[in-house]
């Protein structure tokens, strides 16, 4: 049995999931699983179900990606998220992210660097660390928590290091982060 997977752009959270499946459901599409970033089909779909399935998908603010070179982006991006917000297993928190992305996408480190480089103008590190960024935010205005327990979750060696890339990043310190609250705050997508 052959399986059709379909590469979903911005699709980053397990809502966007459920979002995801709803709109199968309701465009009577059949499928197997709906995963962050992807949708694996029994069959291919017809074109007017592929019509259907863009048109709906368009109106929760996500799209399908058609060409090879997109989708390889968009699984870059998915993997990178997953493992800069720890989304990840215990063995795959501590592996490096070159060698996280090698594994999942059989393509040397060095080739998925150049290429991501060059379509998004900007390293995975870099992607990276952004991400990283959005997630200390994220714990600091709704988690309540304190800079040393951030540091520890999100595994930077120190608190000054997470707070000199804090700041690298957004421009501002943790803590004034903190005073001005989610005004700062970037959606996922436009990361």
């Amino acid at each position: 049995m052959s399986s059709v997977i379909l590469v979903v752009k911005n699709m980053v959270c397990h809502r966007c999931t459920l979002a995801v499946e709803e709109v199968l459901r309701n465009s009577a599409i059949r499928y197997d699983q709906v995963i962050t970033g992807e949708i694996h089909l029994p069959e291919d779909i017809t074109s007017e179900q592929n019509d259907l399935l863009r048109k709906n998908l368009s109106k929760i603010g996500l799209e399908l990606i058609d060409n090879r070179m997109s989708g390889m982006i968009e699984k870059i991006k998915q993997l990178v998220l997953k493992k800069a917000r720890n989304e990840v297993n215990e063995k795959e928190m501590k592996t490096k992210l070159s060698s996280f992305l090698s594994t999942h996408l059989h393509y040397e480190y060095t080739y998925l660097s150049s290429f991501f480089s060059s379509v998004e103008g900007r390293t995975i590190e870099n992607y990276f660390i952004e991400q990283r960024i959005e997630k200390v935010k994220e714990l600091l205005v709704y988690k309540e928590m304190t800079l040393s327990e951030i540091a520890f979750e999100m595994d930077y060696s120190s608190v000054a290091h997470l707070s000199n890339q804090f700041k690298k990043v957004t421009g501002l310190t943790p803590s004034h982060f903190k005073q001005i609250g989610s005004m700062k705050r970037k959606l996922l997508d436009q990361v």
